[in-house]
């Protein structure tokens, strides 16, 4: 999947990170208190960190491939 564009793990995982990072930033924005059941706080957090985890890699997932995919574009035509 990252074998052109990435040859160093490390860059997956940074990428991986960063946009888990963004992520759980962007989400703090919705107001979730809601939909919380009295005495659920955990669980309320746990269930916004798995969903910022979930959103993050496959961000991260479609910009290593949208990358991969230009690199290999580049071959192509070059």
């Amino acid at each position: 999947m990252y074998n052109i564009i990435m040859e160093s793990p490390y860059v997956i995982i940074i990428s991986h990170l960063l946009f888990i990072v963004i992520t759980f930033w962007a989400l703090q924005a919705i107001n979730y208190e809601k939909f919380i059941k009295k005495n659920h706080v955990t669980q309320a957090r746990l269930l916004f960190v798995i969903i910022s985890i979930v959103l993050g890699y496959t961000l991260s997932n479609f910009f290593l491939d949208y990358l991969a995919a230009s690199k290999q574009l580049i071959n192509f035509f070059g």
